[in-house]
């Protein structure tokens, strides 16, 4: 069976991709207290071969010594995965803010760990930001470590989790890099989108609908511990009541902030979800509908954990921990299971031609000086 850790796991997202794809996982390393308990509960727990959890800050940690801990014979790594935080990259930082943000620097932290466990092939995510100008030194850096390394990068691509099935709107970027020594002549990246918009349906009779997120809305399990939502004051209780149905506005409540009274900008906040379309973004912020357009398309609060989870394509048997908000940052935090399996079984058979062998940056610099 194939091997792979998951930096940055938080509550296992792509963890949960790539045992569906039919990878075992080794590692995973997060130290958010409540998403380490949610991976536990949910990766580790009855698994015949869990990985092991490192619940501590990654910076804290030396890569060597967490490989021979995590592969105590010397096992091969096949793929790396990981979603540095991504904060400081983030679209919604304006005029240069962001910039010297220290989490930015996590990207190279993440090369360290390439470095050291040297994958065949390594995904990281983040967000459509991290290709902004303002951020060029980070990347350029980055793509400097990997030919250094001897790994071939394909340039970053922004994918949108709805055409690949997801009921949501979710634009990130997905930078994959290989060992040069792989024959990749017939490997194409990024895979072909399998759905599309009427426009995009009708030019290849391939592509499918995007899914609308109608389904997400559906009862939740008896008993469901994430099956909960805010509790609202009366008043924005009564605005929800106020606004149409199956995607109204804010604006639409006739409730008046002292905010809008200069500009109307946010206009989707507090506005409700559109069940015939794919969802908004599911954000960390997510479950409170002053951030976004969060708000049940029939009910008079915010939408569930449960919700949510669904807009992400997890299982309704995978429950998250620490309560609504702690539940909520995990949710908006991760990889769409259905988008991450996609993407990981695409590039299965490059991993299926790995070669044997363990070679890490230093023994390549080592092999060049001989």
């Amino acid at each position: 069976m194939l091997n792979c850790i998951d930096l940055f796991s938080g509550a296992g997202g792509f963890s949960l991709s790539a045992g569906l794809a039919g990878l075992r996982v080794r590692l995973a390393i997060e130290n958010n207290q409540h998403a380490v308990k949610t991976f536990r509960r949910n990766i580790c727990s009855g698994a015949p071969h869990p990985p092991l959890v490192i619940d501590k800050d990654i910076l804290s940690l030396s890569p060597a010594e967490v490989y021979a801990d995590s592969f105590p014979n010397g096992e091969k790594c096949d793929l790396l995965l990981g979603g540095p935080p991504c904060q400081g990259f983030s679209t919604h930082r304006i005029n240069g803010a962001g910039v010297d943000d220290a989490r930015n620097k996590l990207i190279h932290t993440y090369f360290d760990f390439v470095r050291t466990f040297a994958p065949t092939a390594f995904l990281m995510e983040n967000v459509p930001g991290m290709l902004w100008p303002r951020h060029r030194d980070y990347l350029e850096r980055f793509f400097s470590e990997a030919t250094e390394a001897r790994y071939k990068l394909f340039d970053p691509i922004v994918l949108d989790a709805r055409d690949f099935g997801v009921p949501q709107r979710r634009k990130r970027v997905f930078i994959l890099g290989v060992k040069a020594t792989l024959d990749i002549a017939d490997f194409g990246w990024p895979p072909k989108a399998t759905h599309g918009d009427k426009t995009a349906c009708e030019k290849d009779p391939q592509l499918l609908p995007w899914v609308h997120c109608s389904s997400v809305f559906d009862p939740a399990p008896v008993g469901d511990m994430n099956d909960i939502h805010m509790r609202h004051s009366e008043e924005l209780v009564d605005a929800f009541k106020r606004t149409p149905l199956n995607g109204g506005s804010r604006k639409d409540s006739g409730r008046l902030l002292p905010c809008h009274a200069d500009h109307d900008g946010h206009r989707d906040v507090y506005g409700r979800i559109d069940p015939f379309l794919p969802g908004p973004t599911m954000t960390t912020a997510c479950v409170n509908p002053s951030k976004g357009r969060f708000v049940h398309p029939t009910r008079p609060h915010g939408i569930t954990v449960r919700q949510a989870a669904r807009m992400q394509t997890f299982p309704d048997s995978f429950l998250f921990e620490g309560g609504l908000m702690a539940a909520g940052q995990q949710v908006g935090n991760a990889v769409p299971i259905v988008l991450g399996q996609a993407l990981i079984e695409h590039i299965l058979p490059l991993l299926e031609r790995r070669d044997h062998t363990r070679a890490s940056a230093v023994e390549w610099k080592e092999r060049e000086t001989a």
